[in-house]
């Protein structure tokens, strides 16, 4: 170990330590040309200021930061990439062309005006707005596996034109009649405007205009 007037403090051989505390703006490098290993006994390794935080595990790397992040070239200083909270504007850096992530808060997600956007997911896609999700595009696309829900406290306004392709919608078999055994059946109704609605199935060849529809005289 050497200590040196500029304030350098270095380590010759290798070294056991457990939680460093740097100095206000102080730096941890290594020796020119030769590279900084540093290693965690069956442990994380973990660089913390503040609430920021980039850790280091057997499996994955994650950074946590209340802000934002920013990678850029430290000789040029040239911003490879950057979240940009503060100007709510996140681009992916050139040449990525996909996104993978588990969770995102964001304002909106959009594709430029030559490029479709997909989102695609293994399991279960939730999108959730606090005051509402909005749609838009010149085509709008759903292709799913399983079940499409959606839920909405007031109402949902589809605007345009709307095509449900029925070649892979289940069907009941001829033995299962209305009004036998326990299944209930709903019938997906639009209004003039876009609006959407239920409506029990009690009978065959039964329609969409019931006395309690959300549509006025639009239906």
């Amino acid at each position: 170990m050497e200590f040196h007037e500029s304030g350098l403090l270095r380590f010759k051989q290798v070294s056991d330590m457990g939680v460093i505390h740097p100095l206000y703006k102080s730096t941890v490098g290594g020796r020119r040309n030769e590279n900084l290993v540093i290693t965690g006994n069956n442990q994380p390794i973990v660089f913390q200021q503040g609430t920021t935080k980039l850790s280091v595990e057997k499996n994955k790397t994650s950074i946590t930061s209340d802000i934002g992040m920013q990678f850029f070239d430290p000789r040029t200083q040239n911003i490879l990439f950057s979240t940009d909270y503060e100007t709510h504007e996140f681009h992916l850096p050139s040449g990525v062309k996909s996104l993978n992530v588990q969770k995102a808060s964001t304002e909106r997600i959009t594709s430029n005006a030559t490029s479709d956007l997909n989102i695609k997911v293994d399991g279960r896609a939730i999108v959730r707005g606090n005051e509402g999700v909005f749609i838009m595009g010149k085509t709008i696309e759903f292709h799913m596996g399983g079940n499409m829900e959606l839920k909405a406290e007031n109402s949902i306004i589809l605007n345009g034109t709307v095509m449900v392709s029925t070649t892979r919608l289940p069907s009941s078999s001829s033995e299962h009649q209305f009004g036998a055994g326990e299944w209930v059946r709903y019938k997906l109704c639009v209004c003039a405007d876009g609006t959407l609605f239920k409506v029990q199935v009690t009978g065959q060849n039964m329609g969409c205009q019931v006395s309690d529809h959300p549509c006025g005289n639009s239906l």
